[in-house]
């Protein structure tokens, strides 16, 4: 099993969120924001938005990966900020009583899902791929999706199982705090996108890819044909030998986030296998989608990950000709921590409502897309989907912002059709992603 190394940076991209700048605390200002559908002038308020990397995003052993989310400590959101301009009244920030962050009505309205939501995903079966045990992870997902209106999704009604990597639901591994926190955003994530979808969380003994890999395994095992991973660490030479072991799935849509250190190439993210998932800045417009996106980038060191692989080979469709391996990412979702989601937890930190952001955000929204476009086609690889439609009205194709330096522009730099951090771009609703 492969250890974790230092942190470095070179053009093949290797800063890691793992070691001591997982833990620093960051701070945005951020301006104001209308409704999920008009730019109203935002309130008279001026508040940085800060928050920290959560614990499970600096490995407890070595030789274990990272998740890759933040969680917001204090300032107003975008969201708060559009309440704020919508009633007049300045929110508290930090405030855990209620939401902070965007909702699931907002996500759908901002990647063209209402309608598709509404009436797919029945019968599909979305898997999270954590570490370690959430023992609140039903009551938390429970309190979610009846503060939003979704239907219970309980395992009383056979919508919502909890398994080891071994599939035993008896025999769980133990909790941990911080990957608890990483647990409720996925599992409100999927819930949010498709709230027809059953939802599957499959946790690890550990944060090794070993075991990582096997509960991505047992995932498949017990039918799910989406399976979002949302953690991650260094490039190793092992990596194409976990690729042939966890990640090739015909047929299944395995999503991974790319990371949040800026740029610089992760794994599994690098598999040719799956579809990586960089991040992005998600604010109102006035425009005619209503939204708008640019690549999250906070500093050089935060920010959606990117990048060429060192080891892992170009998967066919990939057509880019600068990188001749493996290019990171494929898509993109929100992943600012000041354009955060609300989630709920209650055994991570004090019971409440919280915002999150990181590329731990966007694995869990690409997948549950692909779940509300249906099942993948069997002996295809549902990564190479959006690559279909590249170029077409089925994707928002992201134009500015960088996650960094880098010697090859579109590595690392926001452009008119494929580039790094946002890759094809980030939904339109559910076309490019069926098969």
């Amino acid at each position: 099993m492969r250890s974790t190394p230092p942190n470095r940076a070179s053009d093949r991209g290797s800063r890691r969120r793992i070691g001591a700048a997982a833990a620093a605390t960051a701070a945005l200002v951020f301006a104001g924001f209308g409704t999920a559908v008009q730019a109203d002038a935002a309130p008279s308020v001026s508040s940085k938005v800060t928050y920290t990397a959560t614990p499970c995003a600096t490995p407890k052993h070595k030789g274990e990966l990272a998740c890759n989310s933040y969680r917001v400590t204090g300032g107003l959101t975008a969201y708060q900020k559009q309440q704020a301009a919508k009633t007049g009244i300045t929110p508290k920030a930090a405030d855990a009583s209620t939401p902070s962050g965007y909702s699931p009505a907002n996500l759908r309205s901002a990647y063209g899902l209402t309608s598709a939501a509404a009436s797919n995903g029945s019968g599909e079966t979305i898997a999270i791929v954590d570490a370690y045990n959430d023992p609140n992870a039903e009551s938390d997902l429970a309190t979610y999706r009846s503060y939003y209106g979704l239907s219970a999704c309980t395992t009383a009604n056979g919508c919502f199982k909890k398994v080891s990597q071994t599939g035993s639901t008896t025999s769980l591994p133990s909790s941990d705090a911080g990957w608890s926190e990483e647990i409720s955003l996925d599992l409100d994530m999927a819930s949010a996108i498709c709230p027809n979808c059953n939802i599957l969380l499959v946790e690890a003994t550990s944060a090794t890819m070993a075991n990582l890999g096997k509960s991505v395994n047992e995932a498949v095992t017990l039918g799910a044909k989406f399976v979002s991973n949302s953690y991650g660490g260094s490039e190793s030479s092992s990596d194409t030998s976990y690729d042939s072991s966890y990640f090739n799935h015909t047929g299944v849509a395995i999503t991974v986030s790319a990371g949040d250190s800026g740029y610089g190439a992760e794994y599994p993210a690098a598999s040719r296998y799956v579809t990586s998932v960089g991040g992005t800045k998600l604010s109102t417009s006035s425009n005619s989608r209503g939204w708008t996106e640019s690549v999250w980038n906070t500093s050089s060191t935060e920010g959606t990950g990117s990048g060429c692989s060192s080891y892992d080979a170009k998967p066919s469709w990939q057509t880019d000709t600068s990188c001749t391996k493996r290019m990171i990412s494929d898509v993109s979702a929100v992943a600012d921590p000041a354009t955060g989601v609300s989630v709920y937890d209650s055994y991570g930190v004090t019971a409440g409502w919280y915002t999150f952001g990181g590329t731990s955000v966007s694995s869990p929204i690409i997948a549950s897309v692909y779940a509300l476009a249906g099942t993948p086609a069997s002996g295809t690889y549902p990564a190479q989907y959006p690559y279909d439609y590249a170029g077409t009205s089925s994707l928002n194709d992201v134009t500015s912002g960088s996650n960094g330096s880098c010697s090859t522009s579109y590595y690392c730099t926001a452009t008119t059709g494929y580039d790094g951090p946002t890759g094809w771009g980030t939904p339109e609703g559910i076309t490019a992603f069926a098969n």
